[in-house]
């Protein structure tokens, strides 16, 4: 994915924290163990490799994930924990029981626990108790959306929540969830840390909107996609059968376009697509959909829900992560589209579909549920060696450790200039410039 809002990046900020030195052996057996010495380029181009050689410098480079041959903490003496944060994403339950499984049956880990609805259930005041989660308990919850742990949205005292990893005893902490999810993380490893308390605390990326800066792809995005095409494949039909169709829908992406430009690359049917990224005006979108309908009688439009901002007063409220309260871009487009025709005395048929919380709550497809199972593999093997402060990633087809202060720097976004939007407007044939 493009990554134009990524700030430079030295091998320093690529640094992982460990918790010590590796000195246990790892009980698994029959596998190839992963070198600390290996790593994955950040920028593996050849134009990359040419400023390098220049320099005489070593290019910045992913610490490797998986499985350590010798491990830091003793299995038989670990107790780990599990909790979701934010909102539903396919994958959820898929994450848990491969971070399960893979404790128990690669480690022999005796105890891992859930926290409740999302860092609420690290602050005992709020009266979640935690849920033990063994293999026979998780066993067939990759076959339903949403998530067991329940989740959240908002900060928590942090002090309170290391006093219930230090309670639960709990040495391993796994946070499932976006970029606030992460901050959360990273000031609990930070608090731990204060306290000299070993408790590594790892990430698994969980953002629809797929916008976490340095993981190529997180998970849920491939499954978000296949169901977005379904909305769009009705659009079609719905606008094709009318004269003067018009085909309305609304995708998420409330700051990058990703899903709404993989959705348009999936169905070629689709004639527009606004994302956060590319700037549009109300009057030139209008232009260019009169003349869509005057040349072919119908159009299918495709809109994220950060698009557009500028066209929307922002709300005074915020949501509990902080987020500010936006009006709604496909209502907003909805009525202006219907009062424009209006007013030149065009008769339309216009349909609008807003898919996103039936997307969100779906299972897995069969890719992500295999790509859960890697992620969650792989946060297995970082928390028990002792790796700490990081986010599971993936870069050029391999998995990494992300330290997640790098994670949270900018948030990825769509290139405006990059091959995947030039591909969109090849796609939809739609203006180049649409203000």
């Amino acid at each position: 994915m493009s990554d134009p809002s990524a700030p430079e990046v030295s091998q320093s900020d690529l640094v992982v924290t460990r918790l010590g030195e590796c000195q246990i052996n790892s009980p698994m057996r029959g596998l190839r163990f992963v070198d600390d010495r290996e790593g994955v380029l950040l920028d593996p181009s050849l134009e990359a490799a040419r400023r390098r050689l220049a320099t005489n410098e070593l290019p910045p480079a992913f610490e490797l994930a998986g499985p350590r041959e010798r491990i830091f903490f003793d299995p038989g003496r670990t107790s780990a924990g599990i909790v979701t944060c934010g909102g539903l994403c396919p994958g959820l339950n898929d994450v848990i029981r491969a971070i399960v499984m893979s404790l128990h049956h690669h480690y022999g880990v005796p105890r891992v626990v859930g926290f409740q609805y999302g860092y609420e259930g690290l602050v005992a005041r709020h009266g979640h108790a935690p849920v033990e989660l063994t293999p026979e308990r998780v066993s067939h919850i990759h076959e339903m959306g949403g998530t067991v742990l329940g989740s959240s949205r908002g900060n928590q005292a942090i002090g309170e929540m290391v006093d219930t990893l230090e309670r639960e005893r709990i040495n391993v902490l796994f946070t499932i969830g976006g970029d606030g999810t992460l901050r959360g993380a990273h000031a609990i490893s930070e608090e731990a840390a204060r306290r000299k308390q070993p408790i590594a605390v790892v990430g698994i990326p969980k953002t629809i909107d797929n916008d976490i800066s340095f993981v190529q792809q997180s998970f849920g995005f491939e499954t978000a996609g296949t169901e977005a095409r379904r909305a769009t494949y009705a659009a079609h039909s719905e606008a094709a059968g009318a004269r003067n169709g018009i085909g309305l829908v609304k995708l998420m992406g409330r700051d990058s376009g990703f899903i709404a430009a993989w959705a348009v690359l999936a169905d070629s049917q689709v004639n527009f697509c606004l994302v956060p990224e590319v700037p549009f005006t109300l009057p030139a979108l209008l232009a260019a959909l009169e003349e869509r309908l005057a040349r072919r009688g119908h159009a299918v439009i495709v809109v994220a829900e950060g698009a557009g901002a500028d066209l929307l007063p922002d709300a005074e409220e915020r949501d509990a992560s902080g987020n500010i309260h936006r009006g709604d871009i496909g209502i907003f487009l909805r009525d202006a589209i219907k009062a424009h025709f209006a007013s030149l005395g065009v008769t339309i048929n216009l349909k609008y579909i807003d898919p996103s919380y039936t997307i969100r709550s779906v299972p897995a497809n069969a890719h992500d549920s295999a790509f859960c199972l890697l992620l969650g593999h792989n946060a297995a093997h970082a928390g028990m060696a002792g790796r700490t402060d990081l986010v599971i990633g993936t870069w050029k087809a391999e998995f990494t450790h992300v330290p997640i202060p790098l994670a949270v720097r900018a948030r990825k976004k769509l290139d405006p200039h990059g091959w995947i939007w030039s591909s969109v407007v090849a796609s939809t044939g739609q203006p180049i410039d649409l203000r």
